[in-house]
């Protein structure tokens, strides 16, 4: 019939590729830098690589099937979501279901025994209830006590999870952010808040000793601020992880030393697998392979900006956005660590850092933003 419209759905096949593309390349590069140190502490040198393999491929399929789901579902678990992460955070920094490991209590886990990081799935839960929150409000987040009262919700949490992680707290604290920035039509003030963050940051710097006098920052946050400033006058201290990244960085040169051959992960670089696994792909695979890194990223960047833009519906572009969000803040704190631009703060980079619960909930992220895609419609 002539002027007959066919109407299908639309799915992001290029954002998945990116998806598995990041993930292939982060369980390569597990294998690559964690190698010498599993051989040596665990005797098996591809430990941290088998173990990371088998969550990943369970993590796909989690994606694959929420991928496949209309995301509305998820709708009505916001306040579930919500209150179920401030329990779990209670029990984390309260009670004996709180694992403690490399000095910090941020797994949850039964008779001593961890079974997940209670902040990723606490990302998860955020970015699902603001997304339900702010979609529920429409044009009435613009007004003052609307911003105050959803701030008001979500610092609980951020503050609980802030307490013994500060790294994931400022991670949820953007999330909030550029959430609230996106749903608002009144940019202004968000800018002249991001300023005002700025411009506390550089006081905290400058005043960083009468602030631990006073009670506001901890020791171990002031060593943190020193060796960022001068990494060299802590070189056998704090200042070691941040000077042998440097190296590592600056060794590998345009092209690397090639896949492998890294000299940093021989025990200078502590948990070379983990924060610091960029400072790795720097030397094994030069500017190049950093920078195709940081491509793919951006190009997953543009894929989320693309979805959110078309998605059915406010709460679809709000879930995309917060996810967005969440990734883009986490790369470029990792980065800015592993460069010394910010101070340390142990941040992974999405995909790529080992640790399974961490790929586990980015996978599942991933399986919503491709959720919303799947609900575009497109006319043929």
């Amino acid at each position: 019939m002539k002027g007959w419209i066919r109407t299908n759905r639309y799915y992001d096949y290029r954002l998945l590729w990116i998806i598995l593309a990041l993930a292939v390349f982060g369980l390569v590069m597990v294998m690559s830098s964690s190698s010498y140190a599993a051989a040596k502490k665990l005797g098996d040198s591809l430990y941290y690589f088998k173990r990371q393999g088998m969550i990943l491929a369970g993590g796909v399929a989690v994606m694959i099937i929420v991928s496949h789901l209309d995301y509305h579902r998820f709708f009505r678990l916001a306040l579930f979501a919500y209150i179920g992460a401030v329990v779990l955070m209670l029990l984390v920094n309260y009670t004996p279901f709180g694992v403690e490991l490399n000095g910090k209590k941020r797994w949850f886990g039964i008779a001593g025994h961890s079974l997940f990081q209670a902040a990723e799935l606490v990302k998860l839960a955020m970015i699902l209830s603001l997304a339900v929150w702010i979609t529920r409000l429409g044009k009435r987040v613009d007004r003052w006590p609307v911003l105050i009262g959803l701030a008001s919700v979500c610092l609980p949490l951020i503050i609980l999870v802030a307490d013994n992680n500060l790294s994931t707290g400022i991670i949820l604290l953007g999330i909030l952010f550029v959430m609230l920035f996106v749903a608002g039509r009144k940019k202004l003030r968000f800018l002249l808040a991001a300023g005002g963050v700025g411009g506390i940051a550089a006081l905290f710097v400058s005043f960083r000793g009468k602030l631990v006098e006073f009670g506001i920052l901890e020791s171990y946050q002031l060593e943190r601020i020193e060796v960022w400033l001068d990494p060299l006058a802590y070189k056998l201290e704090g200042g070691f992880q941040v000077l042998q990244g440097l190296y590592a960085i600056g060794s590998g040169g345009i092209f690397g030393k090639g896949l492998g051959q890294s000299l940093q992960k021989l025990g200078f670089v502590p948990e070379a697998q983990n924060d610091m696994v960029f400072s790795i792909i720097c030397e094994e695979l030069g500017l190049v392979g950093a920078a195709a890194v940081l491509i793919l990223f951006l190009l997953m960047l543009w894929r989320f900006a693309l979805i959110a833009g078309n998605a059915p519906d406010m709460f679809g572009t709000m879930l995309v956005t917060g996810v967005m969000a969440h990734i883009a803040i986490q790369v470029i704190l990792n980065v800015a660590v592993v460069t010394n631009t910010i101070p340390n703060t142990g941040i992974t980079l999405p995909f790529i850092s080992y640790g399974g619960t961490s790929v586990l909930f980015l996978l599942i992220e991933m399986g919503l933003v491709l959720s919303v895609s799947n609900q575009i419609k497109i006319c043929r």
